[in-house]
């Protein structure tokens, strides 16, 4: 009999496509998501699925009874919730969710005494490189020099539960997507790329790059880590890299438009990064971008998916196949004229 499985951020982009997967295959499901999100104008309601909804917010101090409901019962976890949020670039809320609800949900695993923790990082905890010689899972950390809350939350939360391994023999798998597209990006995260190339909001590219992947390649990957995968291991959920350039040009194709025509310079965009932050300053709201996020798209952040291939079986879907199923999502649900 398959385990009843605890998804954290159940309601999220990757995270609805996990609960799919899973029901897919026949695991019985409770969904963990913070009081009042539940529900998407774009997406049906989580608790018209087969599925047990819990309502607890992990990034706040959670009582033991919270707790103890909330785990009653599960073999395993996937503890998908974060906050994937990079402007402003210093922001605590990043923390307590990154951070903070990790720590809470090695709680519940120590609680319930489970079977398997699945944890859901990201490809930028680890150091990437060029095309030719892309980072995996053994180069370390390199994101500290672009002050970005969120890469240094999620670099702080794998070593938390990296530590929960090593000290308390946590069954830990630890699983990390590179940028994901596809269907049912309901806020939309990062398919808010489509939607600016769509709108015409891009007329430069910046010099770097980064790897794309399918979003329910890293559903089925993460799922598969509930039975394979070594524990203690990370592994990278990627597909294709692609320079910003030669990604516009396909997503464009894709969407039907002409792609940013201008390369932008890095001393540029950095100055336009500083531009935008001081409009923060003066303002009090974030801007189209700040100076961390254009620091990072100067570099190629190209990674290497040959281990999650190899022993988490994970699938490798075109980034076309994953830009078309998105801009049809999207279409679909009134996301563009």
């Amino acid at each position: 009999m398959l385990p009843r499985v605890l998804v954290t951020g159940a309601n999220g982009f990757l995270g609805r496509h996990l609960v799919a997967e899973l029901l897919r295959r026949g695991y019985p499901v409770r969904a963990l998501v913070r009081p009042g999100s539940a529900a998407s104008p774009a997406l049906p309601p989580l608790r018209s699925l087969p599925i047990e909804v819990c309502e607890v917010d992990l990034a706040r101090v959670v009582r033991k009874g919270e707790l103890a409901a909330a785990i009653d019962g599960c073999g395993a976890i996937i503890h998908a919730a974060a906050l994937a949020q990079v402007n402003p670039a210093r922001n605590s809320a990043v923390w307590a969710a990154n951070l903070g609800g990790t720590e809470q949900a090695l709680r519940l695993a120590r609680q319930a005494g489970i079977g398997r923790f699945v944890y859901v990082g990201t490809a930028n905890v680890f150091g990437f490189g060029p095309k030719n010689r892309p980072g995996d899972e053994t180069r370390p950390y390199t994101g500290r020099r672009y002050k970005l809350d969120y890469m240094d939350s999620k670099r702080a939360a794998t070593s938390r539960v990296l530590a929960a391994v090593a000290r308390e023999q946590l069954p830990a798998v630890l699983v990390h997507p590179t940028f994901m597209l596809g269907p049912g990006d309901a806020r939309p995260t990062s398919g808010a790329l489509l939607l600016e190339l769509y709108r015409g909001r891009l007329p430069g590219y910046p010099l770097g790059g980064k790897n794309y992947v399918h979003v329910r390649d890293v559903a089925v990957a993460t799922v598969n880590a509930l039975t394979l995968g070594r524990v203690g291991e990370s592994y990278i959920l990627g597909n294709e890299n692609l320079s910003y350039r030669e990604a516009f040009a396909l997503l464009a194709k894709v969407l039907g438009v002409g792609p940013p025509r201008w390369p932008v310079p890095p001393p540029l965009a950095n100055f336009y990064g500083v531009l935008c932050d001081l409009q923060a300053r003066l303002t009090g709201r974030p801007a189209q971008l700040n100076a961390a996020m254009a620091a990072v798209a100067n570099d190629g952040h190209y990674f290497t998916p040959h281990k999650a291939r190899t022993e988490l079986t994970l699938p490798q879907t075109s980034t076309q196949q994953a830009a078309s199923e998105a801009f049809a999502w999207f279409k679909a649900h009134g996301y563009v004229g």
